[in-house]
């Protein structure tokens, strides 16, 4: 079949899958070959948390202006733009010699995919109708999840046979078929009266997310920044917060527009949702480096084991919609939150002599749950925007799950910093991963204070049947 016989609401989608494809790929590899790219760089394991966060900050700060460049200057323009810094980013990683280098050409790709997921996102959200939303973010889910399924089983078997800087390289060949496919097949769509960038406001969020997010991932790292300083520069990010949230408040057209927040199920989805994922963000980081540095195993063991995860999103990607007009959005949201929970938890109660097969099962269950909550939570986000409002929330949206997962990784490299240095010891043990696997299951956990005050009915809106206020219904966007 030729692609042009397909219709919209199943080619865009799979051509921002490309993109989609690309950096799950990019991030899943990176998570398994952790602790070989810290010791070919003369770095602790832990420390190389930064490659992690430098990422999703450089996300954070970058996505508010997203929204407004695909505006200004055309979702396809953009979208392409976006790919072709992601992909020299991941050359340069690839090239990179040093922790410093490394985390440099990770903003760079960073950069890139603050523009190209959200901006693609956008384009699906705009072209098609609510009554198709779920029907066409299925096409863009599927290629999107093979990107968790093969990146650990990937990146083990090229970091553990060949060499990890190979693994940067495989982005190559699917970023120059994203270009040609934006290219030949996305409408370059814009707004006519594009509002004046809030620029003001893109630097104080952009100081104040990198601010604290930085100050809290270097907490510990006493070789790379003084304790005294980490506390710092987390207390000016705080601050610039502060000023933002003071400027947002009586600028029209802020690049966070804290107003979106006045609908309760944005609130709650964007809030809820980036308490939610906190634990889900730190799992990429510890599980590797706990199966290698604890049990032993090598990369590619290890990623025949993670990918399982992905797996069981990826299944439940073809369940979600049905789950969850059947059961009901908010009574999904308020049970699962706990399953959830519960299996990162159980990651705790691991240990080396756990049959693979235990483990493997018991990712395949919590990756299976964990979409389920994403769908929903990604639901709730959209719900009740208005049309107008759309690509704001796109990017206030993304640059809260961002923030939240770089979160989840600084918090675990804390815990795990923290109970190393209360023996004295340089290594770690799995005392300490299972501490981690605890504290980030609570935060997950306390998520649930932000769904339940939600009505019955909420997401109704985005079903195209007549709600009925006993059984609520919503259907959605993927993470």
């Amino acid at each position: 079949m030729q692609l042009k016989a397909l219709p919209p609401q199943v080619l865009i989608p799979l051509i921002v899958a490309c993109a989609l494809f690309m950096e799950q790929v990019d991030s899943t590899v990176i998570a398994t070959s952790l602790p070989a790219i810290a010791g070919d760089l003369g770095e602790d394991p832990v420390a190389l948390k930064l490659a992690l966060t430098s990422y999703l900050l450089s996300l954070a700060v970058f996505i508010p202006a997203s929204g407004w460049a695909a505006d200004r200057y055309g979702a396809r323009t953009v979208f392409r733009s976006a790919i072709v810094i992601f992909t020299i980013g991941s050359i340069l990683c690839g090239l990179s010699s040093s922790l410093a280098d490394f985390v440099l050409y990770r903003i760079i790709q960073g950069m890139g995919g603050a523009m190209m997921v959200p901006v693609g996102r956008l384009v699906i959200l705009r072209s098609v109708p609510k009554s198709e939303l779920v029907s066409s973010l299925a096409w863009l889910t599927i290629p999107a999840l093979l990107g968790p399924v093969f990146g650990p089983p990937l990146g083990g078997f090229i970091t553990t046979y060949f060499d990890w800087r190979l693994i940067f390289f495989i982005n190559v060949p699917i970023g120059v078929l994203g270009v040609f496919l934006a290219t030949r097949f996305i409408e370059n769509v814009r707004e006519e009266d594009v509002p004046p960038l809030d620029l003001k406001g893109l630097i104080l969020s952009g100081a104040g997310l990198a601010g604290l997010v930085f100050g809290f991932a270097v907490l510990g790292q006493e070789v790379l920044v003084p304790q005294w300083a980490a506390l710092a520069i987390g207390a000016s990010g705080a601050f610039f917060l502060f000023l933002y949230v003071r400027h947002a408040r009586v600028t029209p057209h802020a690049v966070l527009d804290l107003k979106l927040l006045r609908h309760g199920t944005f609130r709650a989805g964007v809030v809820g949702g980036s308490l939610f994922r906190v634990g889900i963000g730190a799992m990429p980081f510890l599980l590797p480096l706990m199966l290698q540095l604890s049990f032993g195993l090598s990369p590619f063991a290890s990623g025949l084991l993670t990918f399982t995860a992905s797996a069981g999103a990826m299944a439940m990607k073809f369940t979600a919609a049905r789950l969850l007009r059947r059961i009901g959005y908010k009574r999904v949201l308020l049970a699962n939150v706990f399953l959830c929970s519960g299996f990162i938890a159980i990651n705790a109660a691991f240990t080396p002599l756990t049959p693979h097969w235990l483990i493997a099962s018991l990712l395949l269950v919590g990756g299976f749950l964990r979409s389920l909550q994403f769908t929903a939570l990604n639901a709730l986000s959209y719900a009740d925007v208005e049309p107008a409002e759309m690509s704001r929330a796109t990017s206030f949206a993304s640059v809260a799950q961002q923030v939240s997962l770089s979160f989840g990784v600084a918090v675990a490299g804390l815990v795990l910093e923290t109970m190393r240095a209360s023996r004295g010891e340089v290594g770690v043990t799995q005392g300490d991963f299972s501490a981690a696997f605890l504290v980030v299951a609570a935060v997950s956990a306390l998520s649930i204070f932000f769904f339940i005050p939600l009505p019955k009915d909420a997401g109704s809106s985005l079903t195209a049947r007549k709600p009925d206020l006993d059984d609520p219904r919503s259907e959605v966007p993927p993470d």
